[in-house]
């Protein structure tokens, strides 16, 4: 009779991987993948659409995490990685949609966000997103967690109405309706602080 033996994996602090990537220590990119492979994967699948390329660019976010600590330090470790994914998942499909167009997941919600955020080009621009992110960061820390779940969920990772709705075990109009709450309220909590989108 075998005996089988669970194997529990060790999750590592955030701060300990920041730690490896900056003694450069190869070790910290197989931990960044234990920890984050999924979530990464998904934010790529939500963009592209695409088995190959999600895992092309979960390599190159790899690489491009390796290449960017040092010099820097993140604060939030889950938060930096994932913009590095998004830039490079982002960067993907555009170059795929050059030839062609495919619908995207991204897309779709970022669309649904026009309204609430919208600004014109001008040499201002990038002063003004970083204003901006601080801004709803403020606003995101004062929703509750299932508000924050939804909000993160449809408008950072890019997932579909039908996903959040199933994670969180209601209908999909119920998450409709609660985005289209969020939208108002974020709205409302920015022209309030004097950002007028």
């Amino acid at each position: 009779m075998a005996i089988t033996q669970k194997v529990q994996k060790t999750i590592v602090a955030d701060e300990q991987i920041v730690e490896l990537y900056w003694k450069r220590n190869e070790v910290a990119i197989t931990l960044t993948d234990e920890k984050y492979g999924q979530f990464l994967y998904r934010i790529a699948y939500n963009i592209l659409h695409d088995r190959l390329d999600c895992e092309e660019c979960q390599n190159d976010t790899y690489h491009g995490i390796w290449n960017s600590i040092p010099p820097n330090r993140p604060d939030v470790f889950s938060i930096f990685i994932s913009k590095i994914m998004r830039n490079i998942a982002g960067m993907k499909f555009r170059e795929r949609t050059r030839k062609k167009n495919i619908p995207s997941e991204m897309m779709v919600c970022m669309n649904d966000l026009q309204d609430t955020l919208h600004s014109e080009d001008s040499p201002d621009t990038q002063y003004f997103a970083k204003e901006l992110g601080a801004h709803i960061n403020n606003y995101l820390g004062g929703l509750t967690d299932r508000q924050q779940y939804i909000f993160i969920g449809r408008f950072y990772i890019g997932d579909k109405l039908e996903v959040i709705a199933d994670k969180l075990n209601v209908n999909i109009s119920t998450v409709h309706r609660e985005i289209e709450k969020i939208k108002q309220s974020l709205k409302i909590y920015l022209e309030r602080n004097g950002v007028y989108v």
